[in-house]
């Protein structure tokens, strides 16, 4: 028996005797002749061992209020207040979760100051990747006010239309319901359901299908913007303001097109900001239909007659937003009306982002953990300072004490 020291059998033993030199019988009292047996010895081969699996993290880490930049100077009223006039539609939402709920009950005590409310009955929790990084991507959206008129007239030659007459939706769930929350959209050739024109097919496009325009603006990338925007303000010759909505989509995906001046080489990387996109139409006005084309995505409009002039677009959470308040974040991973705290910087100025906001819309361009679109209001120099935000961001959740943080998914159905 072989011994291996520290093991227990760790090889495999194969024995083969091999007799030598008895080639005729050996007489009985001849002992002189001993035949040894070879021995082959095989290693057993060795374990693989597998990498071990990154798990990603959880979406939040415990915080405190004293984390959060800015907090001592910070405008504690209006945040509550904020927080507390959405609450009659937070309260309708079948999707809300328990703990939004209870903030709202929270946010009625109007017996002690808004700092010492929020630091009592609130905690913070702060965002993360899934492996560990604290730092995400702030960008910015903003309401276009453009010039436009209700009838083709002089400048006013660009249309803005309606929902096409011959657009379907299918809401995918009301036949497969594990699609909770899916559609697609798209125009019968006989008996076929086929893709929505794209947007190169749909402004060579004529017909009745195509509607009446909703109304006429003189610029086209500010049209295109208004778009990408999802809706806007309009001011007519006669100085009257009209409000358009966004109404719905041809199903097609959006495409950045100042991704796409940085691949053909007409913009560097980091230099793709509204006020760079708008510079190089200027100078390629040849250009610009090639350019908006190639985003195959074109939205549709509504006029909304419900907002008064001093409210701001409607925004998924169904209430007009707030410039300086509303935030648009993952839908998937962040609840509606959520109340949040960004750490981040004036695209401008340079100064510090520091303050509360709310979780009351999404883009389709707004994916992740660490991701958000800060709304900055209405007109111009809004656009200008959204078309140049693409800064560092840190965030957190201030949600109720022993309330369950919200699951990832919860209010992916709106």
């Amino acid at each position: 028996m072989l011994n291996f020291p520290h093991r227990r059998w760790p090889v495999l033993l194969i024995g083969t005797a091999i007799l030598s030199a008895c080639a005729s019988p050996v007489p009985p009292k001849q002992t002189n002749c001993v035949c040894q047996p070879t021995v082959k010895v095989i290693e057993a081969p060795a374990p693989v061992v597998e990498a071990p699996k990154k798990v990603a993290l959880p979406l939040f880490e415990k915080s405190d209020f004293s984390a959060l930049p800015g907090w001592p100077q910070a405008k504690h009223d209006t945040l509550l207040a904020a927080f507390a006039a959405q609450c009659p539609t937070l309260l309708k939402r079948k999707a809300s979760p328990a703990g939004l709920i209870e903030a709202c009950r929270i946010s009625n005590n109007k017996s002690s100051g808004a700092k010492p409310l929020l630091e009592k009955h609130f905690e913070v929790w702060q965002f993360q990747q899934e492996d560990g990084r604290k730092d995400g991507l702030l960008t910015g959206y903003y309401e276009p006010l453009l010039n436009g008129a209700r009838t083709r007239q002089g400048k006013y030659s660009v249309p803005l239309y309606g929902v096409p007459k011959d657009l379907i939706t299918v809401k995918l769930d009301e036949l497969f319901p594990e699609l909770k929350g899916k559609r697609v959209r798209g125009r019968l050739e006989g008996n076929t359901l086929v893709p929505y024109f794209d947007r190169a097919d749909w402004e060579s496009t004529t017909g009745p299908e195509r509607g009446k325009p909703v109304v006429w603006v003189d610029d086209k990338l500010d049209a295109f913007l208004l778009q990408v925007q999802g809706s806007g303000r309009v001011k007519l010759p006669d100085g009257k303001v009209i409000r358009l909505s966004y109404a719905d989509q041809n199903g097609h995906p959006y495409k950045a097109i100042g991704k796409v001046l940085i691949d053909r080489g007409e913009l560097k990387p980091g230099e793709a900001t509204i006020p760079a996109i708008r510079a190089w139409a200027e100078k390629n006005p040849q250009k610009l239909d090639g350019l908006l084309n190639a985003n195959p995505s074109v939205v549709f409009f509504e006029e909304n007659k419900q907002l008064s002039a001093n409210q701001g677009p409607v925004g998924a959470l169904g209430l007009p937003l707030t410039g300086g308040i509303s935030l648009a974040v993952d839908r998937g991973l962040v609840p509606y009306g959520s109340m949040l705290w960004i750490d981040s910087s004036n695209p401008v100025t340079r100064q510090p982002l520091q303050q509360g906001v709310l979780a009351q819309d999404t883009g389709g361009a707004i994916r992740g953990r660490v991701r958000a679109d800060y709304f900055w209001g209405t007109g111009h120099e809004a656009g200008a300072l959204a078309g140049l935000t693409k800064e560092n961001l840190n965030m957190w959740l201030i949600w109720p004490k022993g309330a369950p943080l919200p699951n990832a998914g919860s209010d992916s159905s709106l």
